[in-house]
């Protein structure tokens, strides 16, 4: 029987092993594979949901990590984490630029509306950001779900496509529900079921 599988994307972060194990621990089975991987490695693998993990590049740099922006139009929903979603605003036509200031640590994420992305949030939860980039406008077809003080999209989709990001980092400890946000890409966007062992 085929097992149903995550597709995650590798765009250098230190975090990257945690995120695979994050995914396996809600019983959903995971592949890291790096950035550069063709469309039909990617489709290889039958993803049924494709995650784009941070990294410690500028995505507007000559060189950066850039994946194939195929992975957007292949109908299976994508969840970009940092890099992952400047990455995915700079693929899809948004705009990313620099921080005025560095964000390292706890910060207050406030939602700017209910979205089943954020299933079993209150208005207002502390989340752990590490990035010098930012979204500074969101791709056409995206609504902007929650900020910070310092970033005025701290979470975007496309709910009708399924693209979603995060600016903060879900797969860390010091992000209280980080694992809510998993769940409910994985369980609710993706429609996976936790039956991996």
């Amino acid at each position: 029987m085929q097992k149903d599988t995550v597709v995650i994307l590798d765009f250098g972060s230190q975090y990257n092993q945690l995120i695979a194990r994050r995914v396996r621990e809600c019983k959903v089975y995971s592949v890291l594979i790096p950035y550069s991987a063709s469309i039909e490695k990617i489709k290889s693998y039958n993803p049924k949901a494709i995650i784009l993990t941070g990294g410690p590049a500028s995505v507007s740099e000559k060189g950066s990590p850039k994946a194939n922006p195929e992975i957007f139009r292949l109908g299976v929903p994508v969840l970009g984490i940092c890099y992952g979603m400047q990455f995915t605003a700079y693929a899809l036509g948004g705009k990313v630029g620099k921080s005025k200031k560095r964000e390292y640590g706890y910060a207050e994420l406030i939602l700017n509306k209910k979205e089943r992305f954020f299933a079993g949030f209150q208005k207002k939860e502390k989340v752990w950001m590490s990035h010098g980039d930012k979204v500074q406008e969101k791709p056409k077809g995206f609504i902007i779900l929650a900020r910070t003080k310092n970033s005025h999209i701290a979470s975007m989709a496309d709910p009708k496509k399924k693209i979603y990001g995060v600016q903060f980092h879900p797969e860390v400890i010091h992000t209280q529900k980080g694992m809510q946000i998993f769940k409910n890409f994985l369980y609710d966007i993706a429609g996976l079921k936790p039956t991996w062992t």
